[in-house]
């Protein structure tokens, strides 16, 4: 159902340094995916799927990139009127700053809205990965006549200490916010009412913002414009709570906030599994992408277990486990990769710059590859061996970082032969 009253904004982020140096070149939207997506495509595709098709997307770091996989990817039909539109940071007469928070974005871009005059702004953020109907959510906040509603994921006590709570009441009023309590003694009176629960074990009782809003149009306005308010989750909707009718929208499918590193490498290992907790190819509410047009891939005497392969691959190694491997990877004789996330490359040798002695595109030879995110258009040496290290080790290194005890080869970065990581 077209839901032409409906303007969709999705969130770009700030310089998302949490991802770094996956966001070194590019915008945080613009990152990969599952092997050939981007995280954008996630709540755009959501959003088009729900009937919304009038989408803003707001960014302002390393927005190239970002730019032209949206300029390719959402291209719609003279007759109908829909758009994916980027907007970027902009100096204008009336202000010349950078945006300082996901609020002041949104304020700031008013004036790119103002001629559609929807009846409600759907928020989303850029950087999730989930799958979400925003028409039942819609719908309960119209039929409620709420200023706000406030998608919610019931939580267990063990990872409430992540999120901001809301506590609410049988009708899904919200009262107050907590943020990221360390403290469970500070939980007591969080809990969702029984009526709301459902019978989950162990118990997920705790409702978390998922920083995904729908706020009447009128009121968004009169919230932002004459403030200063920077944030949403920390000035906007607790002062909202205090002066209007605040909903929140219970959510219990799968939903994942991917804005680190770990979140990032375990949420792409665990589309590989035999049952992944989300899947790209639902009938009838595909996860969008640019086109590609490659051939299948062409895989040679290699044993692969728990994998995603992705399109025109070359893979001639003797093992690939738990791993996603992108578009156009090359992976050589005799390697072994495991619990790896390769994002592939743009194009094949010879269509991508090579530096004087850098080896060829991809994982050469006799390499062993494990705990490892490999960005775009890498280049490791014949007999590199890799492996992960501690949780929690953050090391910069010149052709290799660790986060969180990940090793990440950034976009485009060269590991000579015979290196040990």
């Amino acid at each position: 159902m077209r839901r032409d009253d409906v303007l969709c904004l999705v969130l770009g982020g700030g310089r998302g340094t949490r991802l770094d140096p996956l966001t070194r070149y590019r915008s945080k939207p613009a990152v990969p995916v599952g092997g050939k997506f981007r995280l954008v495509d996630i709540p755009i595709s959501n959003s088009l799927n729900s009937g919304v098709s009038r989408i803003f997307v707001i960014t302002q770091f390393n927005s190239a990139s970002l730019n032209w996989h949206i300029s390719r990817t959402y291209n719609f039909d003279l007759f109908g009127k829909g758009f994916v539109q980027l907007l970027a940071a902009e100096q204008t007469v009336q202000d010349s700053d950078w945006f300082q928070g996901t609020a002041d974005a949104v304020r700031r871009c008013f004036v790119h809205m103002e001629d559609f005059a929807p009846r409600d702004v759907l928020i989303l953020s850029g950087d999730q990965l989930y799958r979400m109907d925003f028409g039942p959510m819609i719908r309960q906040h119209r039929e409620t006549n709420a200023t706000v509603t406030i998608a919610a994921k019931p939580m267990g006590v063990e990872r409430t200490s992540e999120f901001g709570l809301m506590k609410v009441d049988r009708d899904r009023v919200v009262h107050s916010f907590l943020e990221k309590p360390q403290d469970p003694a500070l939980l007591d009176g969080f809990e969702l009412p029984e009526e709301l629960r459902e019978g989950d074990d162990p118990p997920e009782v705790y409702p978390a913002s998922m920083g995904i809003y729908v706020f009447r149009w009128e009121a968004l306005r009169e919230m932002l414009l004459g403030t200063d308010d920077a944030d949403f989750g920390k000035h906007v909707l607790p002062r909202a709570v205090a002066e209007h009718d605040v909903r929140s929208f219970l959510f219990r499918g799968y939903w994942e906030d991917i804005g680190t590193m770990r979140a990032f490498y375990e949420a792409n290992l665990a589309l590989a599994s035999l049952d992944p907790p989300f899947v790209f190819h639902t009938t009838g509410a595909p996860i969008y992408t640019a086109p590609r047009f490659l051939g299948g891939s062409r895989i040679e005497g290699c044993d692969i277990r728990e994998a995603m392969i992705c399109d025109g691959c070359f893979i001639s190694a003797r093992e690939i486990e738990e791993s996603v491997v992108g578009t156009r990877s090359i992976v050589n004789h005799n390697s072994v990769i495991r619990r790896t996330v390769m994002m592939g490359a743009d194009g094949y040798e010879g269509d991508i710059a090579r530096q004087q002695g850098d080896p060829p595109l991809g994982i050469g030879r006799d390499c062993h590859i494990e705990g490892a995110i490999i960005d775009k258009n890498a280049r490791i040496g014949d007999g590199v061996t890799i492996r992960p290290k501690p949780p929690g080790t953050d090391e910069d290194h010149p052709y290799y970082f660790v986060r969180d005890g990940i090793v990440v080869i950034p976009k485009n970065y060269a590991v000579p032969a015979g290196a040990t990581i």
